[in-house]
């Protein structure tokens, strides 16, 4: 049986994914990308905001298309959308054989096989308090040389603007000795940067242990031969410790690159997303970062057009970006999601107001990004190389300052033969816009 899996929205959802299709392939099921001639058609869908659930939503109407006049006999929809509109998918696309919950993805197999022998409109949902079984094999799917590592599932921050709860649970960290079997695992099959995620990284173990120990699993993950990056994703500022600052500045393998999601530094606007920081203690914690780790590459997010936001918040917005300098950055135009509190709150920003305060910020961060690229000219980096480029003798690769998909990359001009996966020290020669050229140090020592 020809199984298709087509994995939508974040790199958690990208986890599952890949330990869904692990699972597929220990029951004999074989894999392809060619929706023709699947006879099996997996969606794990994203509902994130709005953009990402009108993705979801296209992505299934046109696989419904192969269920109804093609090989496919199966069409399963999992991940958040499932979770949040099992009835509606169910009703209103008949052609879908099977919704599964977010922590129920560990039963995939089984729900699969049950459709196949004739079993119609399963629904298979647990408690979003369980955590769904870690074990067994995985397929990577991201290229060969990096994975995302996910070390808990579900938050209990409850921003007023996001629907995760809901959908995910409450948070539930993974036991530490299976997060580092795993990583033990990925790295013998040649996976050379862990990313760890979750929806927040710097709470993990405290609901398990008592405390949080992220900095602690990170010391078990550095002592992993094989690994050589280990990138950290997600961190809520108001949670990041001494403990866990001093942990990245000494173990070599932690890149110098911390994702802090902060959506707004106006005080007031920062209450009504009900965040647990200021402004006053972002610029704090920012500016201990820089102090203790110099070369520390920080990448953020942010909000625009919240409702209740007014050009004074913008422009206060503004003013902490231009003051900043965030080495990366993303802004979404906020997105009105049903079921949270947000929605119901009154003064919501048009949306063509949202779009253009979006915009005029990233117009910003772009003058802001390429400034901080011509000033990368000239300094010595190590790449990790991620492939070629066609028909040209160059590379394409990340430095540790570049999370794969959101950052940018490095163009690396030389006459060697690199393979992806290759560590190469590379000198900076220019700058585009978000990214980099350079070539191999000393091409004649490789």
């Amino acid at each position: 049986m020809k199984l298709l899996c087509i994995s939508l929205g974040c790199d958690k959802n990208l986890v599952d994914s890949e330990k869904m299709l692990g699972m597929l392939y220990e029951d004999g099921f074989s894999f392809t990308d060619d929706e023709a001639e699947a006879d099996v058609i997996l969606v794990n869908t994203c509902c994130f905001i709005g953009d990402a659930k009108e993705e979801s939503v296209n992505t299934l109407l046109e696989m419904a298309e192969y269920r109804k006049s093609g090989p496919c006999k199966a069409l399963i929809v999992t991940g958040c959308m499932a979770q949040r509109y099992k009835e509606e998918i169910t009703r209103e696309i008949p052609e879908v054989d099977a919704v599964v919950g977010t922590t129920a993805f560990d039963e995939i197999v089984k729900v699969i096989r049950g459709v196949l022998s004739g079993q119609e409109h399963i629904q298979q949902f647990e408690e979003l308090s369980a955590l769904p079984g870690t074990e067994g094999r995985r397929l990577v799917t991201t290229g060969g040389c990096y994975a995302f590592l996910k070390i808990a599932e579900g938050c209990d921050k409850r921003c007023t603007y996001c629907i995760i709860p809901y959908l995910r649970g409450p948070y539930r960290s993974v036991p530490m000795e299976k997060l580092v079997r795993e990583a033990e695992e990925l790295a013998e099959k040649g996976i050379k940067e862990l990313i760890l995620v979750a929806q927040e990284t710097t709470l993990y173990g405290a609901d398990l242990y008592g405390r949080k120990c992220l900095p602690e699993l990170l010391r078990n993950l550095c002592r992993i031969p094989g690994i050589q990056w280990i990138r950290i994703q997600y961190c809520y500022p108001e949670e990041i410790t001494d403990e866990l600052i001093q942990t990245i500045r000494e173990e070599e393998k932690i890149c110098h690159y911390l994702d802090i999601p902060i959506q707004h530094a106006s005080d007031r606007i920062l209450k009504r997303m009900n965040r647990r920081t200021n402004q006053a203690e972002l610029r704090e914690m920012i500016g201990k970062l820089r102090r203790e780790i110099p070369d520390i590459a920080l990448r953020t997010t942010l909000i625009s057009g919240f409702p209740g936001e007014t050009q004074e918040d913008h422009e206060e917005l503004c003013r902490f970006v231009d003051e900043m300098e965030f080495e990366r950055l993303g802004v979404f135009a906020y997105s009105l999601e049903e079921d949270t509190p947000a929605a119901s709150f009154p003064d919501q920003v048009p949306q063509e107001v949202k779009e253009e305060r979006r915009d005029e910020i990233m117009e910003l961060q772009q003058e802001i990004a390429f400034e901080a690229c011509e000033a990368m000219v000239g300094r010595e980096l190590e790449v990790l190389i991620e492939g070629k480029v066609a028909d040209e003798n160059a590379y394409v690769g990340r430095t540790y300052m570049d999370a794969p998909g959101v950052d940018g990359m490095i163009f690396v001009n030389t006459g060697l033969e690199l393979m992806t996966g290759d560590f190469v020290r590379v000198r900076v020669t220019g700058a585009l816009e978000y990214d980099l050229i350079g070539e191999v140090c000393d091409e004649s020592a490789q």
